[in-house]
């Protein structure tokens, strides 16, 4: 008779908390709950709500990972620096951006973010300022070679990605940074602006934006060179996104959606789950499976945070019995 210690390697463990890294199919008994528990992959992916921003706004940077996120600038309003800090739970205020911007790129992580590019304050000019976060202040760098605002980004503080955007006029400029300062390289095929960007700099991901009107516009980048992909299902600009070069998410965005796509290398495919608080200028970070929304444009700005969990990622859920 099959047991499930043979059928699984390991035996039915009394435990007094959760462990820290259970396998796809194990089962427990939790001795401080008094519950039994699985380990099991979830069917589909889902938007669960968590707790909003301290300070609700739109168009903001974001750095960092679903348990370790970054949250800096953006429109208040006023036009803000506040800089957060996401810890999986709730959100932590941290020193202000030196420059207060809003519609900025932003990459790398919770500890060694960058904010670069955006728009000032009055009278609403482009900027090229370049920041670096070392989870608790920022620190100045040198300027993008092109000043412009609403970009998508990519990549982490020390390689960063740059591209798109508006100068005023549409821009197809793409820049790498190495820590220090940023160089040149070669354009999108598609100049626009409100794009989302993922990935790193030698593979990148930048898809959606305004050309205008919206489109769902998908380059992968080489480190050298932009190639064009298949377009989003649903066009649309001021968009979120999150992931990796063949496995990207794409949530949210203007012409106002909470639409969710996930992308493979090739394609996108549209997910059944929505965001939960629809909007556009959202900000987000994590990975396909992973992922982190933030902020947004309502009428007023919103604070509104939500965490995704794609289809396929384990969970740990409780078995009920009767």
């Amino acid at each position: 008779m099959a047991t499930y210690k043979g059928i699984q390697g390991f035996s039915i463990q009394n435990l007094s908390a959760d462990p820290s890294n259970p396998i796809e199919g194990q089962v427990w008994y939790n001795s401080t709950s008094n519950v039994w528990k699985v380990e099991e992959a979830t069917a589909a992916g889902a938007w669960a709500t968590s707790n909003s921003l301290n300070t609700a706004r739109y168009s903001s940077g974001a750095a960092g990972t679903q348990t370790a996120a970054l949250a800096f600038g953006g429109e208040a309003p006023p036009i803000t620096g506040a800089t957060e800090e996401y810890d999986g739970n709730s959100w932590t205020n941290s020193n202000p951006l030196n420059s207060v911007r809003l519609t900025l790129g932003g990459c790398g992580t919770q500890t060694a973010g960058l904010g670069f590019g955006g728009t000032t304050p009055a009278p609403g000019t482009s900027t090229g300022a370049t920041e670096e976060y070392d989870g608790n202040s920022w620190t100045n760098s040198n300027p993008l070679n092109t000043i412009r605002r609403q970009m998508g980004s990519a990549g982490t503080q020390t390689a960063g990605l740059g591209f798109g955007g508006w100068i005023p006029g549409l821009s197809s400029a793409t820049e790498e940074y190495d820590g220090n300062s940023w160089t040149s390289s070669n354009p999108l095929n598609t100049a626009r602006s409100n794009l989302a960007g993922t990935g790193t700099q030698t593979a990148g991901l930048g898809f959606g934006g305004g050309t205008p009107p919206a489109t769902g516009a998908t380059e992968e980048y080489d480190g050298s060179t932009w190639t064009t992909s298949n377009p989003l299902n649903t066009a649309r600009g001021y968009l979120g996104g999150a992931g990796t070069q063949t496995a990207a998410l794409a949530f949210g965005g203007s012409p106002t959606t909470g639409a969710t796509e996930e992308y493979d290398g090739t394609s996108w495919a549209t997910s059944p789950a929505s965001l939960n608080t629809v909007r556009a200028a959202l900000a987000g970070c994590g990975t396909q499976t992973s992922a982190l929304a933030f902020g947004g444009e309502i009428a007023p700005p919103t604070g509104a945070t939500e965490e995704w969990t794609g289809a396929g990622a384990a969970v740990t859920k409780t078995i009920t019995v009767s």
